[in-house]
């Protein structure tokens, strides 16, 4: 059964955000509020993870699978990046955005889009998540937690863990979810391509 952790959205418990890190360093698969909608996080090493995010979504091996980074000097890290898109992800970031970009050599080969070696990258703006990614000090592998032939995203803790109960390790719930997934702007390219129209304008990459 899953641990469920009832969070203050703008001033989190530091106890059940620890509580929370703990489960996931430990190879557990957590559901958490975004400033979208509710995710799926896992350590990003964590393939046994991987799998069962795989399995409650029925993703195929073409997914972008995203890291949700706490700030820029995380995420660079991990994407390649030029002087050009960096102003054009900064100007929106922290954001309801995630921006597929060529991947570096720090992130594992099994996230990476088999053809075209690109990941998904964001930087939520969302007092939860930012404690989260504080107290792991790395980035949370992620991907939205919609359900097979559904059309939207749950938005409610209560009803994922009661859904989802005992194919999770941990749901934090800090009230109310938005139901809106993420902007999608893929600059694998070099050139910005809305992929996806969701919480964020895209008008900006159009």
């Amino acid at each position: 059964m899953a641990r469920y952790f009832d969070v203050h959205p703008e001033n989190p418990q530091s106890r059940s955000i620890n509580q929370a890190v703990e489960i996931v360093r430990s190879g557990g698969l957590i559901a958490y509020p975004t400033d979208s909608c509710y995710a799926l996080g896992a350590q990003l090493g964590n393939k046994d993870a991987l799998d069962r995010i795989r399995t409650i979504r029925h993703l195929d091996a073409k997914h972008h699978f995203t890291l949700v980074c706490k700030d820029f000097a995380q995420l660079g890290q991990f994407v390649q990046i030029d002087n050009d898109v960096f102003r054009s992800i900064k100007a929106v970031t922290p954001g309801s955005y995630t921006f597929i970009l060529p991947a570096t050599k720090e992130v594992p080969r099994r996230l990476l889009h088999p053809k075209k070696k690109t990941v998904g990258v964001r930087i939520p703006d969302n007092v939860v998540v930012q404690a989260l990614l504080a107290e792991l000090g790395e980035p949370l592998l992620s991907s939205t937690l919609l359900l097979p032939d559904e059309e939207e995203p749950m938005t409610q803790g209560w009803e994922i863990k009661e859904r989802l109960d005992y194919v999770l390790d941990a749901v934090i719930d800090s009230g109310d979810c938005g139901s809106e997934p993420t902007t999608v702007i893929d600059f694998s390219s070099g050139v910005a391509e809305v992929v996806r129209r969701g919480m964020g304008d895209p008008s900006r990459f159009e």
